[in-house]
Parts: structure tokens; sequence; C-alpha cells
């Protein structure tokens, strides 16, 4: 379970990355590096901003999502006591 999430969230990583990388540093849009012309040409200017914008902050949302899950279920795994135990 833990190892399925950990990958979930490199994979969101790699993605928010991506979506990031993507977007103009002005917020003028898609940059032209990556197809900008075709999605203006898709969505208009100002759609192809919001829906990037959209994307990157529905990543960072799950990552923190994911990154909060994870949490919980390692904290719950295992207690101070039973590595103690372990130990001995």
């Amino acid at each position: 379970m833990i190892t399925g999430l950990t990958i979930l969230i490199a994979i969101n990583c790699v993605l928010l990355m991506a979506v990031v990388l993507i977007q103009n540093p002005k917020g003028g849009g898609v940059d032209s590096n990556f197809g900008g012309a075709a999605a203006n040409q898709m969505f208009g200017a100002a759609k192809s901003t919001d829906f990037v914008e959209k994307v990157t902050w529905g990543l960072a949302a799950t990552l923190f999502i994911l990154c909060i899950i994870t949490a919980m279920l390692v904290s719950g795994s295992t207690t101070g006591t039973e590595v103690i135990q372990d130990l001995q």
C-alpha cells in the first residue's frame, strides 16, 4: 500500500514539474516551445491559461493529500514501543 502511494506521489511530482515548466513565467499562457500556438487555437489564449492553472492546482492538491495519507499510514504502521520490542 505504501509502495503504491509512493509511486503515485512520484508520478504526481513529475506531472506537476512538467505542468509548471509549460507555463509562461509572465502568466501569458502555454509556452510556445510546447505547442503554444496549437493550444491557443484549440482553447483560446485565456482558456489555455485557465486550463494549465487548474491542472497545476489540482496536481498540487493531489500531492498534498497523497503525502498526508502516506504519512498517516506510515505513522500508524509502527509505534515506538513496537520498534523497541523488535530491537530486544
